[in-house]
């Protein structure tokens, strides 16, 4: 995959609602993807509906939660770097990457749901056929997307995404503002689920949608796959 361009999508949102909790990116979400990519030899570039500095989930830093690469990414001057100055979508032309990786964290439900930028940008990559991956909250961000004919993207296609019951048991069901697994249904998605937290990715076409946090690396690993073999 060397040489290849990663646009690696995440939230600028910070706050949960109307809530004092604070929020933003998962850091499993784009920890783990950032360095597959990046050990696989990709330019990475890192893209938010603000640009600049990328709030990160205080609950993802958790020294219960966070895994190898979390830490990786917190110590790695390069990657918060990247994640300070985050480039905004309006800066972003689709046709000068490879793949989009969207990231989750609960913020992407406020910022990433129905961005007309950014489901301009998703949709040129998917009319060219090029991979979208998106994992938990983050799969939010195809909800409103169409394809060449002007039908909803995401109607008849196998997903998976952040599950009503993995939200109930982080609380949030009554503070986002709607359920992800259940718009999904709505619209005509296939949507399935593995257990709670457990890593489960599903993969349709150029599509591939990871459940939960845990779903990360998976996710990215597949779709490296889809690009080096397209």
């Amino acid at each position: 995959m060397k040489s290849k361009k990663i646009l690696l999508v995440t939230t600028s949102h910070d706050r949960m609602g109307d809530t004092d909790t604070s929020t933003g990116v998962w850091l499993e979400d784009i920890a783990e993807p950032y360095y597959i990519f990046k050990d696989a030899g990709a330019h990475i570039t890192i893209v938010s509906p603000k640009g600049g500095s990328v709030p990160i989930d205080p609950k993802s830093q958790s020294i219960v939660i966070i895994t190898s690469n979390g830490k990786r990414f917190l110590k790695d001057q390069e990657a918060m770097e990247s994640l300070s100055h985050s480039f905004t979508l309006e800066e972003i032309d689709a046709n000068n990457f490879d793949l989009a990786f969207i990231s989750g964290g609960p913020g992407a439900m406020w910022d990433l749901a129905d961005n007309k930028l950014l489901k301009k940008i998703l949709e040129a990559f998917n009319s060219s056929n090029k991979p979208i991956g998106s994992v938990c909250h983050g799969v939010v961000a195809l909800l409103s997307l169409q394809d060449n004919e002007g039908e909803l993207l995401i109607k008849g296609k196998n997903l998976t995404g952040f599950s009503n019951i993995e939200e109930e048991s982080a609380g949030l069901s009554k503070v986002v503002p709607f359920l992800l697994e259940t718009q999904l249904t709505s619209l005509g998605a296939l949507y399935t689920k593995g257990e709670s937290y457990v890593s489960y990715f599903v993969t349709d076409g150029n599509l591939i949608t990871g459940q939960n946090p845990a779903s990360s690396a998976a996710v990215a690993t597949k779709i490296s796959v889809l690009v080096r073999n397209g």
